[in-house]
């Protein structure tokens, strides 16, 4: 056997498999739902934030070097079905792109899944590779009426692609269930389900995993001389310009514990196997010999694998080797060697002294040391110590080794109880880290074991009895070769045991237990079930931790149980008592009308409630379990809830945490509010205006400015109106027609609403004043101001300002009579100035112009 590896020719080779193989990873686009539904929330967080922290995460591990595209629906126009976009086509290291988009989606639309993924399968199909496509949707089609043929057209069209479809929070849903089955069915694709962030994070990491195995190519090859006297092995990435080894060419592929996993007499020999770390033997009948190597198979390293043997065979090394002339069977002992040209995957092994010669148990490699270390067998006798090559596995040096037997005692209690942790010493010499103690059924074969603990240096240790009482042995067993050093008999008795319960608890309550027993382990529980349930069964639990005492929670529907004590080794049932889980007598109370949005109260009193138990409020005739804003009992007799942004008949109900079964409920009409908005008709761009209303619903309610036409719900800044009435805004920047709206905060519902028209941020505003204002003057110049509007007892005034200046302060003021005109003398500072019609009495400002002072 020769020595192995030119390691620069190696590392070359190997160098350009990576680049190569990153061509032949398929292509994918993400198609990410976001139609209106993915507003829907699971545990209070938006599908839709859920759905980009988990992509975020899942791309930002996506191989740069693999085309990654993305395709999303619904997430530009309502009621569309060809609002479909690819927003980035495949390519390589787009993450971060895709990882952004995703960020600011808005859903809103239709859900054209089947579409979507046409549409992504057309965008891969340029590259005339295998291609996937994964869809992630959390509703049923809406708009192709048959997505299973749609599927099947595209493969029976010769797109070569799979689609793998993620159902998110669509459990229940029978239809879309059926119709996202059915694509990833038709394209050979993976179909999974997700109801929450992290099953959606699994279900994506699993269908984006890179395969498990590949196809790998072994070939031996005669080189010349100019690779010296050493078997070569090379992975390029094209087959090297050398002609196949002749004769006879055994491949032996095992994994690095000489596990055989592939055998193969042809060359070239081709087969799959899983990605990991193999032994690589290939032995030559031509040439009487055969060579080993350590390979390393994974989706990116390089698929040809070469043996490149020399013309001829080399002369090998004298050697020694050195080893103690007895040792304890199992024990750990040091050899030496030496020897010139020696390599470092020759290696030491111990074998029966008559073995032939390439035989090897327990080895140690050289790795250029000149001692290591050896393990016994498990039988004693006489062996050799030899000195290998690893190419052939011809012997250079060899020395004898007698094995015996070493004086080993264990000893453990005579009698334990079922399930205990109890005590196990041992002493001899020789013992080996990894020898371990173990309990056994008397008579079991050697090299049974069950629970056990290894020696790792000590002398004593802890095993855990059985769960059923009987004759049992200790035993003290090899590591290698099982083989049994000491045994002692164990009697595993029962434990008297007991354990109490109250007679009769409320459902869903939480109630205590007490035990008692000896030698009850940490780890044994109580629980509580239906009576009659198979021994094993369990629902809550709490383990013994050590306590005589603990808690339990009672089922959420009544009738006869059983609380038990049982073993956590083989869940045998050691006690148990009867318990009867009744009804409460539970109510609950809300007012008979609520407003929509509205905060109200909720009591309630009942015996047994857990503080984890809620009251929550449903449309009525919901089903039992389904729950809305909900406010838990926390030992407390009153609550608050939020009404609904909707009216309509609801119920307020009070149900079990455990279970969601309902133990009480009332009606609750919830009303619409009548909310009003009051504030000016028009404001210049950027002027602050005041808006009051009337009808206020909730603090948590807002106030938004958006433009004309904006879908409700959408906007972006807004105002709560906490505990006012009226607050202060500054007007858009752009003139245009706008809507100032009162929105709900629960549901985004608009309670209220009135226009508002922004003007430039220099134009004039009249409300009935008719003001007639020069727009430019000199700084101290004298102009002329008139008006249109008739006179009136009211006390009106003409006044100037600056223009940022408070409505009701000036620079002059004049009172207005029976004249339609008046003049006025400008500052002598430059800047913006208004010109204001106040009328005093109503506290208006009837209308109002610029006036530009320049140099």
């Amino acid at each position: 056997m020769r020595s192995l590896v030119t390691a620069g020719l190696i590392a070359l080779t190997s160098a350009l498999a990576p680049a190569a193989l990153a061509q032949e990873r398929p292509s994918t686009i993400l198609v990410l739902d976001a139609s209106g539904s993915m507003w829907g929330q699971i545990d209070g967080i938006n599908k839709i934030t859920i759905a980009r922290d988990v992509v975020g995460d899942i791309v930002s591990d996506f191989p740069a070097d693999q085309n990654l595209g993305f395709v999303t629906y619904g997430h530009r126009e309502r009621g569309q079905c060809a609002d479909i976009e690819t927003l980035v086509e495949p390519a390589p290291g787009t993450a971060a792109e895709i990882a952004g988009i995703v960020e600011g989606l808005n859903p809103r639309g239709m859900t054209p899944m089947t579409d979507a993924v046409v549409t992504a399968a057309q965008a891969l199909r340029h590259t005339e590779q295998a291609a996937t496509v994964i869809l992630v949707s959390d509703g049923i089609e809406t708009c192709n009426p048959d997505p299973c043929a749609a599927a099947r057209a595209l493969e029976e069209a010769g797109v070569d692609f799979t689609a793998h479809v993620i159902g998110f929070d669509v459990r229940g849903e029978a239809d879309a269930l059926l119709q996202m089955q059915c694509i990833a069915e038709e394209t050979g694709g993976r179909f999974l389900t997700a109801d929450n962030a992290q099953e959606l994070n699994e279900a994506l990491r699993e269908v984006t995993a890179a395969p498990a195995s590949g196809s790998f190519t072994f070939t031996a090859n005669l080189g010349g001389e100019e690779i010296g006297d050493e078997t070569v092995w090379e992975r390029p990435a094209a087959p090297p310009e050398l002609p196949l080894l002749s004769g006879e060419v055994i491949w032996e592929i095992s994994d690095t514990s000489f596990n055989m996993v592939q055998t193969g007499t042809a060359n070239p020999f081709t087969t799959d196997l899983p990605f990991g770390d193999y032994i690589v033997t290939v032995h030559s009948t031509a040439q009487d010999d055969f060579s080993q190597t350590e390979a390393s198979l994974a989706l990116d390293s390089a698929r040809n694998v070469h043996a490149i043997f020399p013309p001829i065979t080399s002369q090998q090394p004298a050697a020694q080797v050195f080893g103690p002339a007895q040792t304890l069977v199992g024990s750990a002992f040091t050899v030496s060697w030496e020897g010139e040209g020696l390599a470092p995957r020759d290696y030491v092994t111990i074998v029966p002294a008559d073995a032939e010669d390439g035989a090897y148990a327990d080895y140690d490699r050289l790795e250029n040391r000149t001692e290591g270390e050896l393990r016994a067998p498990a039988e004693p006798g006489l062996y050799e110590v030899r000195l290998q090559l690893d190419a052939g596995n011809r012997v250079l040096a060899r020395t004898p080794v007698e094995v015996v037997d070493a004086d080993v005692t264990v000893s453990a209690p005579a009698q334990v109880v079922v399930g205990s942790a109890f005590p196990v010493t041992w002493q001899g010499e020789g013992l080996h880290p990894r020898d371990y103690v173990t309990i056994v059924p008397a008579g079991s074969a050697d090299g049974t074991y069950a629970d056990y603990d290894r020696t790792q240096g000590r002398s004593e240790g802890e095993l855990r009895a059985p769960a059923e009482p009987g004759l049992y042995e200790v035993r003290l067993q090899l590591d290698v070769g099982d083989r049994v050093l000491a045994r002692t008999p164990v009697e595993v008795v029962d434990a008297e045991v007991a354990v109490s319960a109250p007679a009769q608890v409320v459902v869903g309550s939480a109630f205590p237990v007490t035990w008692q027993g000896e030698g009850l382990h940490p780890r044994d529980y109580v629980t509580i079930v239906p009576a009659g349930s198979a021994d094993g069964t369990y629902a809550d639990y709490d383990r013994m931790q050590g306590r005589s005492e603990g808690e339990l929670r009672a089922p959420a529907e009544p009738g006869l149980y059983e609380v038990r004590l049982q073993l956590d080794a083989g869940d045998r049932v050691l006690a148990r008592t009867p318990v009867e889980v009744v009804d409460a007598e539970v109510t609950v109370s809300a007012s008979a009308q609520v407003v929509v949005g509205s905060a109200f109260p909720v009591t309630w009193q009942g015996e047994g409630l857990h503080p984890r138990d809620y009251v929550t409020i449903v449309p009525a005739g919901s089903a039992d379990g389904t729950y809305a804003d909900y406010d838990r009992m926390q030992d407390r007799s009153e609550g608050e809830l939020r009404a609904p942004a909707e009216p309509g008949l609801y119920e307020v109900r009070l149900q079990l945490d455990a279970g969601d079964r309902v133990l009480a409920r009332t009606p609750v009409e919830v009303m619409d509010g009548n909310v009003s908005l009051d504030g000016p008709d028009r404001a210049r761009a950027g002027a602050e205006i005041t808006l009051s209303w009337t009808g206020a619903i909730h603090p948590r309610d807002y106030i938004a400015i958006v433009p004309g036409g904006t879908p409700d719900g959408e906007q972006s800044g807004y105002r709560r109106i906490q505990d006012e009435d009226q607050a202060t805004f500054t007007a858009p920047a752009e003139p245009g027609a706008y809507e100032i709206r009162y929105h709900l905060d629960r549901g985004d519902r608009v309670m209220a609403r009135r226009p508002l028209e922004v003007l430039a941020a220099d134009a004039p505003i009249d409300e009935g004043a008719g003001l007639m204002v020069p727009g430019t003057a000199r700084p101290g110049d004298i102009v002329t101001v008139s008006w249109t509007i008739e006179a009136g007892d009211a006390d009106r005034r003409v006044a100037l300002a600056r223009a940022d200046a408070p409505d009701f302060t000036w620079i002059t003021v004049d009172h207005v009579g029976d004249e339609t005109e008046t003049v006025i003398k400008l500052p002598d500072e430059p800047g913006q100035y208004e010109v204001r019609f106040l009328d005093l009495q109503s506290q208006s400002v009837l209308g109002r112009a610029m006036i530009t002072l320049g140099e």
